[in-house]
C-alpha cells in the first residue's frame, strides 16, 4: 500500500509539471494511433527481397530499460520531454526477444552471446566461435570444435565485410565474427597462459590478421595488441600502458599490410584527421585503430584524435558499398556496457545516443528494399530507472519523494549491484551532498561489487528490411544470424534461392514468398 506522503509528494510534481499543450486534446492521441495503425496495415506487404546487404548493431548491455533511458535522455539533449522520441531504432517495423542464456551461464558474459547472434549456435561463457563442446580456458578443446560466422558466410558468398567498434577490436563481440577462441581475454600472446602458448593456440589479435585476410574494414581500438612488447605507442608515448604487449615480437599492422595485394590501395589509419581525410571511393581496405585499447567514451572523445561511432559507420558503408555484390558490417556500441558495469550511467546511455545516431546515419546511406538492418544487444544490465518521475523529469535527476525509510533522497536511476554502493556514517549516503549530474557519478546500488553485472532478462531485437519479419517473437538468441543469412542467401540456407539476377545477386523464386509466410500463420 502507498503511504499517503509518498500519493501527495507525486500528485504535487505530477500535477506541476509540464504537459505539452497538444496532448491534452483527445484527438493528438486518437489521430497518433491511427496512423500507427495505417502504417502497421502496410506491413501485410512483406519484403521478400533478397538482402544485398546486411548491417547488425550490437548494442553490448542494451538492455530494454537501457533503450527506454536512452530514448528520453535523446529527447532531453534535444529540449523536449523525451518520453515521447523516438530512437533510431523505434521506427523499425518488426521487434522481437532474444533469450540470451549461455550454454553454460543462466545470465551470460558477451562472448557466448557474440558466438551465438554472430555463429549460429550458443556456446559457454568465455568463449569465441567455437561450440559448447570447448571448455573456457582449455586451449586443447578448441580444434575441430570451431564455428563460422556470418562474416565469415558473406565474404564466401563474394560481398565485402566489415567491423566497427567503439571497444578493442579484439574484444568479445568483434573477435566472435573472425576467432575460435578458448578465453575471450586471449587479445595477444601476452596474455595466455604458457601451455595455451605451447598447445598451439593463438591469440585473437594474431587470428584477426590471419583468419579472414580479406575484411575489407576494421575500425575500433586495440593497436597496443599488435605490436612488440614495450613498443612506444604513436599517441601515448609516455603511457607505460599504452605500449606493444605482444611477446612473439611480431608487428600486426605490417602483416596485415603483407596480405594485400599490390594493386589495392590499403590505408592503416590511427586518427579522425587521416579518417576524414580518405576518399573512400580509391579505398580498397582499411586498418583504423584510434586507441591502444577501447575508444573513449563518447562524452570524453578528443575530436582531433577520435572518430565518433557515425563517422566510423558513414566512412564503412561508403567502403563497402562499392562491392556490386554487397556486404555485411558489423557494428557495436561497445562501450555501453563499459558505463554500465562501472555504474556510470550517464557515461552508457550518451554511448547508446551515439550508437543510435549511427544507425540513422547507415538509414539514410542504404535502402530497406535491398538492406537487412537488425538492431539488438547481447545481454542487459541490473540497471533500472523509476521513483515515480514525473513527465520530463532528467533522466539523470532525483525522485520527486524521500524514501519512507532513510528519509534521503534518490536518483531516478539505480543499479541492483555495483561500485555505486556507499555508506556515510553507518547509513546510506545522501545524494543532495554530492554531483549526481557528473559524467561520471556512480549511481547508488543495493550490493557492493567492484564491477556491476549483466542482467539475465530477454532484450529487444529491431529489424528492417528484407525478410526482417522472420524476427517476429520470442528467440533463441542464435536464431538471429540463420534470419540473416537466409535474407541475404548465404551460409548453408539457400534452397530457397531460385535464380540468379544479371548482376548476380540471388533473386527470390516462388518458394522464397511461400516460406516467408509461414512464420506468420498466413498459409494455414
Amino acid at each position: 500500500m502507498i503511504s499517503p506522503f509518498l500519493v501527495l509528494a507525486i500528485g504535487t510534481c505530477l500535477t506541476n509539471s509540464l504537459v505539452p499543450e497538444k496532448e491534452k486534446d483527445p484527438k493528438y492521441w486518437r489521430d497518433q494511433a491511427q496512423q500507427t495503425l495505417k502504417n502497421a496495415l502496410r506491413l501485410q506487404t512483406l519484403n521478400t527481397n533478397v538482402a544485398k546487404n546486411v548491417i547488425m548493431f550490437l548494442g553490448d548491455g542494451m538492455g530494454v530499460s537501457t533503450v527506454t533511458a536512452a530514448r528520453i535522455l535523446k529527447g532531453q539533449l534535444h529540449h523536449s520531454p523525451g518520453e515521447e522520441t523516438r530512437l533510431e531504432m523505434d521506427k523499425f517495423p518488426y521487434v522481437a526477444l532474444s533469450k540470451t542464456y549461455n550454454t553454460n551461464a543462466q545470465v551470460p558474459d558477451s562472448a557466448g552471446t557474440a558466438t551465438a547472434y554472430l555463429c549460429g549456435v550458443k556456446a559457454n561463457e568465455g568463449t569465441v566461435g567455437v561450440s559448447a563442446a570447448t571448455q573456457r580456458t582449455e586451449c586443447n578443446t578448441t580444434q575441430g570444435n570451431e564455428v563460422t560466422s556470418i562474416l565469415r558466410w558473406a565474404k564466401d558468398a563474394g560481398k565485402s565485410v566489415g567491423i566497427v567498434t567503439t571497444t578493442r577490436v579484439n574484444h568479445a563481440t568483434p573477435s566472435a565474427a573472425y576467432a575460435h577462441s578458448a578465453d575471450r581475454d586471449w587479445y595477444s600472446d601476452n596474455e595466455m597462459p604458457p601451455e595455451a602458448l605451447s598447445q598451439g593456440c593463438k591469440d585473437i589479435a594474431y587470428q584477426l590478421m590471419h583468419n579472414v585476410r580479406d575484411i575489407e574494414v576494421i575500425m575500433g581500438g586495440g593497436r597496443k595488441y599488435m605490436f612488440p612488447k614495450n613498443r612506444t605507442d604513436v599517441e601515448y608515448e609516455m603511457d607505460e600502458k599504452a605500449r606493444g604487449t605482444r611477446l612473439d615480437g611480431l608487428n600486426l599492422i605490417d602483416i596485415w599490410k603483407s596480405f594485400k595485394p599490390k594493386h589495392k590501395h590499403s590505408h592503416y589509419i590511427w586518427n579522425r584527421t587521416e579518417l576524414l581525410a580518405l576518399d573512400p571511393y580509391t579505398v580498397d581496405y582499411l586498418l583504423g585503430l584510434f586507441e591502444p585499447g577501447d575508444m573513449q567514451y563518447e562524452l570524453n572523445r578528443n575530436n582531433v584524435t577520435d572518430p565518433s561511432l557515425s563517422e566510423m559507420v558513414e566512412m564503412a558503408i561508403k567502403i563497402l558499398s562499392k562491392n556490386p555484390k554487397g556486404f555485411f558490417l558489423l557494428v557495436e556500441g561497445g562501450r555501453i556496457d563499459h558505463g554500465h558495469h562501472e555504474g556510470k550511467a550517464k557515461q552508457a546511455l550518451h554511448e547508446a545516443v551515439e550508437m543510435d545516431r549511427a544507425i540513422g546515419q547507415a538509414g539514410t546511406m542504404t535502402s530497406v528494399e535491398d538492406t537487412l538492418t537488425v538492431v539488438t544487444a547481447d545481454h542487459s544490465h541490473v540497471f533500472t530507472f523509476g521513483g515515480y518521475t514525473p513527465r520530463g523529469n532528467s533522466i539523470f535527476g532525483l525522485a520527486p519523494m524521500l524514501s519512507d525509510t532513510d528519509k534521503k533522497p534518490f536518483t531516478a536511476i539505480l543499479y541492483g549491484n555495483g561500485p555505486g554502493y556507499k555508506v556515510v556514517g553507518g547509513e546510506r549516503e545522501n545524494v543532495s551532498m554530492v554531483d549526481y549530474a557528473h559524467d561520471n557519478y556512480q549511481a547508488q546500488s543495493a550490493v557492493p561489487l567492484r564491477h556491476e553485472t549483466h542482467g539475465g532478462e530477454d532484450v529487444a531485437v529491431f529489424a528492417k528490411g528484407p525478410m526482417a519479419h522472420l524476427l517476429h517473437g520470442v528467440h533463441e538468441q542464435n536464431y538471429i544470424p540463420h534470419v540473416m543469412a537466409y535474407a541475404a542467401c548465404i551460409g548453408a540456407n539457400r534452397d530457397h534461392c531460385a535464380s540468379t539476377s544479371l548482376s548476380g545477386s540471388p533473386s527470390p523464386g516462388p518458394l522464397l514468398f511461400l516460406l516467408a509466410l509461414l512464420p506468420l500463420g498466413i498459409l494455414f
